[in-house]
């Protein structure tokens, strides 16, 4: 069940921006230094001090509850509670339960049950509702009425919430609320201001700094010592598409510095930028014989389709000899030659 209650200091629910001893970053680390992010900024900065509903849309992954964590963080409740609720880890029944009621409604004597729910935990604070497409029509119809009303809609003794709504969605809303599978006027009510995240592809000037951040979070959580990333794979890094955008480079990162290999994270992105040794600079020494220069060249093309089939059967040495129609003793002799390591983990 992925719901969780801060206090005045909220942390990341889930590692992609996060911080060790469960901190937030700094503002460097989350904003980077795109336009796009800046901009974005700016706004929240506006935005946090009033008490307005804010939509915040970006793809999964891309930093959105951390996002809605700094509004909070920022606004004049930030000592209050900041409740995240994600809608697609509750069955209809328990999302309403959780979110509406108070134990079993009310007791026969009309006095509440004794689970605080969850608009009455984040009263004074913030309510996030991660997801919020993915909210049935019945329960839409509840959301709506509560944010109508302004208090819980069930039990004889209703309590007032005075919350700030924050809703977080990765699909475009508009065209749900087009073909009806999402309420117009609840899209209408939660949507009063808008903050867009961009994509990691979109923002690729901030994945050096992101690396650079997660290697020293990494470093510090897993005790280990892995060094910063060579400016090759950075920039291999920066052309990836990135469809889980922060939160798979996080994961990456992570592996990196558990695994300690940059070819690891080279074969996982489909790199092909690697750092080669042409033919024209080996034969560009005028001192030397053919002979040794065809000798060096051959070396070289070697060394690089031993590294391919290396890489392209996950560093497995029987199978990269079998793909290479060489025997494996012949292999280990070539690796050898042509001084390849096999990284830790194999």
């Amino acid at each position: 069940m992925t719901l969780t209650q801060d206090s005045a200091h909220p942390t990341a629910n889930e590692p992609y921006i996060g911080a060790v001893n469960h901190t937030m970053p700094d503002d460097s680390v989350v904003f980077g230094k795109s336009e796009q992010m800046l901009a974005l900024r700016a706004k929240l900065k506006l935005v946090a001090s009033s008490n307005l509903p804010v939509l915040i849309e970006g793809e999964s992954g891309t930093g959105k509850e951390v996002i809605a964590r700094l509004l909070h963080q920022w606004s004049p409740v930030a000592a209050a509670p900041f409740v995240h609720v994600s809608c697609p880890a509750f069955p209809s029944t328990l999302f309403e339960r959780e979110m509406f009621a108070f134990g079993n409604g009310y007791s026969k004597n009309g006095t509440h049950g004794e689970e605080h729910r969850r608009f009455s935990l984040a009263g004074g604070g913030t309510l996030c509702l991660d997801e919020i497409g993915e909210l049935d029509a019945s329960l839409q119809a509840k959301l709506l009425q509560f944010l109508q009303d302004g208090f819980i809609p069930t039990g004889p003794q209703a309590n007032k919430a005075v919350i700030r709504i924050v809703c977080a969605t990765d699909r475009d809303l508009e065209p749900a609320v087009i073909s009806g599978a999402f309420r117009r006027d609840l899209f209408y009510r939660i949507n009063v201001v808008k903050l867009h995240l961009p994509s990691l592809r979109e923002r690729a000037v901030d994945v050096p700094d992101l690396c650079s951040y997660f290697v020293r979070l990494y470093n510090e959580e897993f005790n280990c010592n892995a060094k910063p990333v060579s400016a090759s794979l950075l920039n291999a890094l920066q052309q990836y598409q990135w469809p889980g955008n922060i939160r798979q480079l996080a994961n990456l990162m992570k592996r990196y510095v558990v695994l300690d290999s940059e070819d690891l994270l080279r074969n996982e992105i489909g790199d092909k930028t690697r750092p080669k040794e042409s033919v024209s600079q080996i034969a560009a020494d005028a001192s030397m014989s053919l002979q040794d220069a065809s000798r060096q060249v051959k070396r070289t093309f070697e060394r690089q389709q031993i590294l391919r089939a290396l890489e392209a059967n996950h560093w497995n040495r029987k199978r990269a000899a079998r793909a290479l129609n060489i025997s494996y003793r012949a292999l280990l002799y070539k690796l050898k030659e042509c001084r390849l390591e096999i990284p830790a983990t194999e």
